[in-house]
């Protein structure tokens, strides 16, 4: 959906936010985007829909070392992981989020998460932004299980959805396929590394960009001439 007018002149954006539940610059990412969001109120709006993305599609059920596991995937030492850390841990703490990689041991699969996420754009307005960052909190912040059922169903009903259903759709594989058809379409797409913010399905802004570069780029964006509704896809 390409931005529409709102209530009086303010554009309403489609924003779809490709991530993963533990991508460090995921959380940062959304923190940026969202204090962005912020700073541009009154002059644009954003539904912000939660796309998936599997850094690690093969992870075990049981996890990994999360240290371990990053120095075999990226060839870090010991001390540019930990250089690496302290720099998310400070560019969390600008936005407001907190890391605490003493907390976090282990990484874990999260197509669990991604089926709960999808569902949860089915049951109300905000509520699918909501478990997200309810989920990268968990992981990231408290150091929690985000492939555990019970750990995923808990959180689910701290944000205000029904704790019993979201348990039922873990229990099952609802959504699985929707999710990897999803991933597949992105992939198509040329997103091949996240966080990716797409505006109104044509606009690609990657990383875990400052605030300033999140507002810059929509503020632009919303004064772009519309285009045509015929044939635009919604």
């Amino acid at each position: 959906m390409a931005a529409t007018e709102g209530h009086g002149t303010v554009p309403v954006m489609r924003i779809d936010f490709v991530s993963d539940v533990v991508c460090p610059w995921c959380a940062i990412g959304l923190a940026s985007l969202s204090e962005a969001l912020r700073r541009l109120q009154g002059e644009v709006k954003a539904e912000i829909h939660v796309q998936p993305f599997e850094l690690d599609p093969e992870m075990p059920d049981e996890g990994m070392d999360v240290a371990e596991n990053l120095k075999r995937k990226y060839g870090m030492s010991d001390a540019q992981l930990a250089e690496n850390q302290e720099r998310i841990r400070q560019r969390g703490a600008e936005l407001g989020f907190h890391f605490d990689f003493n907390a976090r041991s282990r990484t874990w699969n999260t197509l669990s998460a991604h089926r709960l996420l999808h569902w949860a754009e089915t049951q109300g307005p905000g509520l699918q932004l909501a478990l997200k960052g309810a989920l990268l909190v968990a992981h990231f912040s408290q150091g929690r299980n985000v492939s555990d059922h019970a750990v995923l169903a808990e959180i689910a009903g701290g944000v205000g959805l029904d704790a019993d259903k979201a348990r039922e759709v873990l229990d099952s594989d609802l959504y699985a396929d929707d999710v990897q058809a999803a991933e597949r379409f992105f992939q198509k797409l040329g997103i091949n590394s996240v966080p990716a913010v797409i505006v109104d399905r044509r606009h690609l802004i990657s990383g875990g960009q400052p605030p300033e570069v999140f507002a810059q780029a929509l503020r632009q964006i919303a004064r772009e001439p519309k285009p045509a509704a015929n044939g635009e896809a919604t």
